[in-house]
């Protein structure tokens, strides 16, 4: 038998047997017309002795020419085994890496391309250099899909228990959905040896925040895996966030308290202690580089790290659209160059009931002092918000990419009559009562915080921390 030339790996291993009513030498179909069973018997007992004998393969065979999808498909295998591989393979097909080596500018492009988190997961999934490309973007914000919707499971009805009542952690579970691609969800939930009662104090960076009087715990939204910070031996604390992603290395965690503000570097053994002179923290951000809090009585604040940890109130000056109607809550939100403030306003008719109107204000750092400027469009740009202002808020460009809405607002809804997880209003539109008139009655006065997470919007950690 003559030498297999290189192509040998595309071609079939024998060769492919004759459906039965075809010849073996002309390939012509057998007569038209149906034989008798006797002539069945007598045809193929004729095919089985006339059949010549397998001939062996040729000296120098002819190159195979790609007619099946068989031979098509092969050939893909060894290409996404060298994305993978640490080491070069011996098969004829190893060849450049064609996916690790696309230029960053290529790779971009494609990032820009991504619609939704499960594009996202298809991505940093290639190979390596995929990954490590995403880790070199700033911040999640940037990327143009959705956060997810983060549903608890068990929800309570009755929202004024949700105020008193610490939850025991291994209890607690949830549902992921993404806005971009709802037929599907991922069903999570804390661990269960977590067998302790713990209060929620908010989510920061895909980590929601627990703690009761002596322990605290971090617990990944999308994974359920957690991070236990030392034990903290405080009352009053009501507020926790991270200043970074967990995986960075000046990343610290902050819980306040009315008189004080305690910080852990992550990975250290100890807490530290501040004192904190501002009413209540509502509300953390960060907007090119620094953070920005929001206080019980609307105020902003700017909070440093270094050279120590300290907060100074920023001057703002309010505009006249703002004082107009019956505030009920108000969200810092991050929108790119722009550090935007949203306020619901609610009025009461005696015919139709309550509603409520989202109105949105820029902050102008032009001036001195800074000035919310009323914002009548948002543009391309959608926001994502929950009522629990302890939890992050968000900003996507371009929502038509993944099917949503330009202009507009994504309220999770806290409401558990309603079979919609979100409202979507359009800025400026009129909000019927009915989500948000249960909570606002019966939840105690402005301040005080439920004791379990709610209906929130979510990224995961690892789109903060992808490659590092």
């Amino acid at each position: 038998m003559g030498q297999v030339g290189p192509t040998i790996h595309l071609v079939w291993t024998h060769p492919p047997r004759q459906p039965l009513g075809f010849s073996g030498k002309s390939g012509s179909a057998a007569a038209s017309s149906p034989p008798t069973m006797a002539g069945r018997r007598r045809r193929r007992g004729h095919l089985r002795q006339e059949r010549p004998p397998l001939a062996p393969p040729p000296e120098n065979p002819p190159p195979m020419e790609p007619t099946t999808r068989r031979e098509v498909a092969i050939p893909d295998r060894p290409l996404k085994k060298t994305c993978h591989a640490s080491s070069s393979t011996s098969t004829s097909m190893s060849g450049p890496d064609v996916w690790a080596d696309l230029l960053d500018s290529l790779l971009l492009q494609i990032i820009a391309l991504l619609s939704s988190f499960r594009d996202l997961l298809a991505f940093i999934g290639t190979c390596r250099s995929w990954r490590a490309a995403v880790s070199s973007l700033p911040p999640a914000f940037s990327f143009n899909f959705p956060p997810l919707h983060f549903q608890p499971d068990g929800y309570d009805p009755h929202p004024h228990r949700n105020y008193i009542k610490q939850s025991l952690l291994s209890n607690i579970k949830w549902q992921l959905v993404d806005p971009a691609k709802q037929t599907s969800s991922l069903r999570c939930s804390a661990p269960q040896n977590c067998q302790v009662r713990m209060r929620y104090l908010g989510c920061s960076y895909g980590y929601l925040i627990f703690s009761n009087l002596e322990q605290c715990l971090l617990v990944d939204a999308y994974s359920g895996a957690t991070v236990k910070p030392p034990k903290l031996k405080s009352t009053g604390i009501y507020c926790g966030f991270l200043v970074a992603p967990i995986n960075s290395p000046n990343s610290c965690l902050l819980f306040c308290s009315r008189s004080s503000m305690f910080q852990w570097q992550v990975g250290s053994n100890s807490w530290s202690e501040h004192p904190l002179d501002v009413e209540r923290i509502l509300q953390v951000v960060f907007f090119k580089g620094e953070m920005f809090a929001m206080d019980l009585l609307g105020r902003l604040h700017r909070i440093s790290l270094a050279p120590q940890l300290s907060v100074q109130e920023v001057a703002v000056m309010w505009g006249e659209d703002m004082v107009v109607g019956m505030s009920f809550k108000q969200w810092l939100v991050v929108c790119g160059e722009m550090l935007l403030l949203v306020d619901f306003s609610v009025s009461i008719d005696r015919f139709s009931g309550f509603s409520g109107t989202f109105k949105v204000f820029c902050l102008d750092f032009t001036v001195e002092p800074a000035k919310w400027v009323k914002v009548d469009n948002l543009g391309d740009n959608a926001l994502f918000l929950s009522m629990d202002r302890r939890n992050p808020t968000f900003s996507c460009m371009s929502p038509e990419r993944w099917g949503g809405k330009s202009n507009s607002i994504y309220f999770a809804n806290p409401s558990a009559d309603c079979n919609e997880p979100w409202i979507v209003a359009e800025l400026g539109e009129v909000v019927p009562g009915a989500p948000y008139c249960s909570e606002s009655i019966m939840a105690p006065r402005f301040g005080i915080h439920h004791q379990r997470p709610q209906s929130l919007w979510v990224l995961p950690n690892l789109v903060y921390g992808i490659g590092r």
